[in-house]
């Protein structure tokens, strides 16, 4: 069935009051903090695929997200880059998983096409995710920031240490779903971990399991995050062996954790200009850890 620029598989699902959680690639997925929260999260109630764009070449520019082919039993098979739809049931109301990538063109288009399937399947709370590099330290906590469009979920954010975001700046055209999703009866939220920008991980687990907490305080999930968590400790903990003995590093991070510190006691926080030596070493560290 088509939907907006989306093929469909019928028959299709009643999510009854629905919440559908979008990752965005590339735009705020550092880390791999949207995707692999939205895998654990597939993987924990069992999703099923649902559809993708029917012609993803109207919005992305090949060139730039490649194609790509595998060998199949002998047999070649080309994959294109889309946007791909997961569903899963569940008592008290479905979850919708949307993997987005940003289009290039028709964005306006693109968004439009995506409120149609959250209105077609009811859907009546979307929530994006995802990781961005901030100037903050390993040595502290992961702040996760967010905003929402119901006062009530503002409130219960806040109860969770979700801070809220003072972004200004270039965005995504995907912000249209944001936007224009409330005038549809959609309530919005998002939640967005801030990433130490000196570790350029993959998969950067800290990051996740920030996600996933929040989440399952929120929404009462059951998951078991222990695994995600050791993971995450075990990353920075090599880190931290890594600029144990660089002086200058440690007076970075010793000036990320009083901005950091002055940031969650909301006072307005300052962050001291960084020397090129400090500027080499960051992407020293991070050209060692981005495979880890």
């Amino acid at each position: 069935m088509r939907v907006g620029a989306f093929e469909l598989k019928e028959p299709l699902p009643d999510l009854g009051e629905g919440i559908a959680f979008t990752m965005l690639s590339p735009w705020i997925d550092v880390g791999g903090v949207g995707s692999s929260t939205l895998a654990t999260l597939e993987d924990h109630f069992h999703a099923e695929e649902l559809g993708k764009l029917a012609r993803p070449g109207l919005f992305y520019d090949f060139t730039r997200y490649r194609p790509m082919m595998y060998l199949v039993e002998d047999r070649r098979d080309v994959r294109l880059p889309n946007t791909f739809v997961k569903y899963a049931r569940r008592q008290g109301g479905g979850l919708l998983f949307l993997h987005c990538l940003e289009p290039h063109m028709l964005g306006e288009t693109y968004a439009e096409s995506v409120l149609k399937v959250l209105e077609r399947l009811g859907v009546r709370r979307h929530c994006l995710l995802g990781g961005m590099y901030d100037t903050v330290p390993h040595t502290r906590p992961l702040i996760v920031s967010g905003t929402a469009s119901d006062q009530e979920m503002e409130l219960r954010l806040g109860s969770l240490k979700v801070y809220p975001s003072g972004y200004q700046g270039p965005t995504t055209i995907n912000i249209l779903i944001s936007e224009q999703a409330p005038g549809r009866g959609i309530e919005t939220f998002t939640l967005v971990v801030r990433l130490p920008t000196y570790m350029q991980l993959e998969v950067d687990y800290s990051g996740q399991y920030a996600l996933l907490d929040v989440l399952c305080r929120l929404f009462d999930f059951s998951l078991d995050l222990g695994e995600v968590k050791r993971k995450g400790e075990e990353q920075y903990r090599k880190v931290g062996l890594a600029v144990s003995g660089n002086p200058e590093a440690q007076k970075l991070i010793k000036a990320m954790e009083g901005s950091y510190d002055a940031r969650v006691a909301e006072i307005p926080p300052s962050t001291p200009p960084l020397s090129p030596e400090i500027e080499r070493f960051l992407r020293d560290i991070g050209r060692r850890f981005g495979s880890s």
